[in-house]
């Protein structure tokens, strides 16, 4: 990956992507910030991706070794959940597979304030990032493995779950649908069977006909909103053409509701978690749709904006509280859970694949 000789950011990202990656090939989500001393699937797709794009390939091997033994360990509760949902009888949500595992890929253990796990889209992005990463199709040895999480994937996309957010907000997320459609792409490619994509296809009807009004991609089936994760359903998901209209509007929505020209990219209006500031991991989702386009003149000011938020070893947090929506919201968060969690992996991991991006 060619890089700015004065872009000292890059090198500090790698940095704490690997110290944040651990023995069992996990990557925690913050250090720091205990409610994060976990493992998300959906976090770690990206780091890994991104170290994969920086040629640091055996860090991303690690990482999808440590999800196949994840997986392997709880398979009985995911072939549960199928045959369950198959029968038309779902477990109920604290049932699922977990969106999170510690780093040693078991199940954490229940506390007074239970994490919202069933989330559908970190299997899908999952397997998305390990087909950008073999580039072809996987060994016979993880094919059980793949087949096991695409028929998750294709069992509870129809189910209503957590956002990537780990939000309710109905159930219904059009970011977890068109991250199961990536996720059952990639699977048609690493296990060679067509059928895959005849499932994504019907997951793409969905979303084509209960999440698109007036021209553009809505945050849910019944939730008009603009949200940033939209921003993922044309890169990397490629749900669509880039140039479908329908993307191209969601985008520029993106860019006229929640980009603060100059600033960052909130997750939608009405945030209220930490008074709702501008996220770093999505700035970087709209500088990396940008450098896909070759719009290398919006690049910039994106990346100016970035790389001013990192604290001054080089860390960068997971939002920015300059301009919250909501700043009666800051104090009791931090009262909560502490100052806003940094460094945050995904922050890095998205910094740096915007980088490759726009040096393409």
């Amino acid at each position: 990956m060619a890089i700015a000789t004065d872009d000292i950011l890059v090198p500090r990202s790698l940095e704490v992507l690997k110290q944040g990656q651990a023995a069992s090939g996990a990557f925690v989500a913050s250090p720091n910030f205990p409610t994060y001393r976990y493992a998300w699937l959906r976090d770690g797709a990206f780091c890994a991706h991104a170290l994969d794009l920086c040629g640091e390939t055996e860090a991303g091997t690690a990482f999808h070794a440590w999800v196949g033994r994840s997986i392997e360990e709880h398979r009985p509760m995911i072939e549960h959940a199928i045959a369950r949902i198959g029968d038309g009888d779902p477990p109920p949500p604290e049932e699922m597979p977990p969106a999170r595992y510690t780093l040693d890929g078991a199940l954490e253990q229940p506390d007074d304030e239970p994490w919202p796990n069933f989330q559908v889209d970190g299997y899908g992005m999952w397997l998305w990032a390990l087909a950008e990463h073999i580039g072809g199709p996987a060994a016979v040895a993880s094919r059980p493995t793949i087949e096991l999480v695409a028929e998750y994937v294709r069992a509870t996309a129809p189910l209503m779950s957590f956002s990537c957010w780990e939000e309710f907000d109905g159930g219904e997320h059009a970011s977890t649908l068109g991250a199961a459609i990536a996720g059952l792409e990639a699977a048609a490619r690493l296990l060679d069977e067509p059928r895959w994509v005849n499932e994504a296809d019907a997951v793409r009807a969905r979303l084509l006909g209960r999440f698109v009004r007036e021209g553009r991609f809505m945050r849910g089936a019944a939730d008009e909103r603009v949200d940033g994760s939209l921003l993922w359903l044309g890169v990397p998901f490629a749900v669509l053409p880039l140039d479908d209209s329908r993307l191209e509007a969601t985008v520029e929505a993106v860019r006229h509701h929640l980009y603060r020209p100059g600033g960052g990219v909130y997750r939608y209006c009405g945030d209220t978690y930490y008074g709702g500031g501008e996220w770093i991991l999505l700035a970087c989702s709209l500088g990396w749709y940008e450098a896909v386009r070759g719009n290398d003149d919006a690049v910039g000011p994106i990346r100016d904006w970035v790389r001013s938020q990192a604290h001054t070893n080089g860390d960068l947090p997971e939002q920015v509280s300059d301009h919250v929506q909501a700043p009666e919201m800051v104090a009791p968060w931090v009262a909560q859970w502490g100052a806003v969690a940094t460094p945050l992996l995904w922050s890095h991991a998205m910094y740096l694949i915007m980088e490759s991006a726009a040096s393409e």
